[in-house]
């Protein structure tokens, strides 16, 4: 089953030594506007094609722009036997909202 990480969560367990990998399943033009740093990118309908970019055995947070297409994906993984896949709850615009407000909303 896929959970809801806040983006405070998030936050905290990017700043530790094992942080997860964020996968940024939102289109090429919607990153250009507002993007975290260090995340990998693969648009939701390139993943089934690029899963073995993928490490299954990886802590996994798969984040969009609210959350929806992103929890979408993070349930696919999980049915592919991903080990630990979480949702980031409200997306980019949620980040801008609780961490970094230079981040644009669109």
């Amino acid at each position: 089953m896929v959970k809801d990480i806040t983006t405070r969560e998030l936050q905290a367990r990017l700043a530790s030594p094992e942080s997860p990998v964020v996968l940024d399943v939102r289109e090429a033009w919607e990153r250009e506007i507002a993007s975290l740093p260090g995340t990998v990118h693969i648009p939701m309908s390139e993943v089934p094609a690029r899963l073995p970019e993928l490490d299954p055995d990886r802590d996994l947070v798969v984040m969009c722009r609210s959350g929806g297409r992103s929890m979408q994906v993070a349930q696919f993984l999980d049915r592919q036997g991903f080990r630990s896949v979480a949702n980031l709850s409200g997306g980019i615009l949620q980040w801008s909202d609780d961490i970094d407000p230079s981040i644009s909303k669109y």
